[in-house]
């Protein structure tokens, strides 16, 4: 009988350590209120809520999971979190009005777009210092970078224009016209696209990043919603690169677009003006931060459902997930 007790709690113990083995921790920027909220992923509870700078937006960590970088806004600075401690350990130089960024394949380097004085500033994360300063359009909000490194987009929201930096010499190479406000920029991941959202244009443009011109624009249409109504801003691109989920702001859904054939297949509700999107590690669920309601959406990536909302801080705008 003392064996199978034993047996028993071993199953109990291997079974809970395999629960715990699938939880991730999800990060909030909450705008308003200088937080951001910790999320345990599986029991889609806030664990813990850390105070940060002022206007907290973008938000990202490093690929080990070590650190978690915050665009504290209106304080004109990048804080460094430990992820284990939940400290600010340091800061790194952003320039004026850090807003959103992208932190390259190699973890090295981060690109930031400084929406006040219309750069994309380039840092060295190990020595924490700015290697260049890329002159962009006005208002650069959206940042992305490709699959193997080479090419850097930034979005300019008063331009409205995409603008290829190659990351070796830090200068445009292109400059693509899109629809108006163009707020974020995604690659596919086999490097073949970049799709740029315009939030008050109501499209997503897919550039092909061959010829760096647009090949398709996707639009989108809800029953009983005014057009204007509906402003994609943040995406994101199954890693597969078969379905992509685009946050549409104050419609209150995620489109649901096949990659392939660029239609729309679903529109999925969650909170209240939802802004930003981010998967969790092995892409069975996507993250959505919702500004108004002041919480996040889980949808499962498998049905396309939301499985639950958690609230959070005052507006919600960036979200990034643990990578273990």
């Amino acid at each position: 009988m003392r064996r199978l007790i034993l047996l028993s709690a071993g199953l109990v113990a291997a079974a809970s350590l395999a629960t715990s083995a699938c939880a991730y921790m999800v990060y909030v920027s909450n705008e308003k209120d200088n937080t951001v909220s910790v999320v345990d992923s599986e029991t889609k509870e806030v664990v813990r809520t850390i105070d940060v700078g002022q206007r907290p937006r973008g938000i990202t960590i490093s690929h080990d999971g070590k650190f978690i970088y915050l665009c504290a806004s209106d304080d004109d600075t990048i804080e460094i979190i430990d992820a284990s401690t939940y400290e600010i350990v340091g800061s790194l130089p952003s320039g004026p009005d850090p807003e959103l960024f992208v932190l390259s394949p190699d973890g090295k380097t981060l690109y930031v777009a400084n929406e006040d004085d219309n750069l994309v500033t380039v840092i060295d994360l190990e020595s924490k210092h700015v290697l260049a300063e890329v002159p962009v359009g006005v208002e650069p909000e959206g940042m992305g970078v490709s699959p193997d490194g080479k090419t850097m987009v930034n979005t300019s929201e008063t331009t409205n224009m995409a603008h290829f930096i190659d990351t070796e010499t830090n200068e445009i190479t292109h400059n693509v016209l899109v629809d108006s406000r163009p707020r974020f920029a995604e690659f596919k991941p086999d490097n073949s696209e970049v799709w740029v959202s315009a939030e008050i244009g109501g499209t997503v443009s897919v550039i092909d990043n061959t010829n760096r011109e647009v090949k398709h624009k996707i639009t989108f249409e809800i029953p009983g919603l005014r057009s204007e109504a509906i402003q994609p801003v943040g995406m994101r691109i199954t890693a597969d690169g078969k379905k992509a989920y685009v946050a549409l702001g104050p419609a209150n859904r995620v489109a649901v677009v096949n990659a392939e054939t660029y239609e729309v297949e679903k529109y999925v509700l969650v909170g209240q003006r939802v802004w930003q999107l981010a998967f969790t590690p092995d892409q069975k669920t996507i993250i959505s931060t919702n500004g108004v309601s002041n919480d996040i959406t889980f949808i499962d990536v498998a049905t396309d459902e939301p499985v639950q909302s958690v609230t959070v801080g005052a507006l919600p705008w960036g979200v990034v997930v643990s990578p273990n």
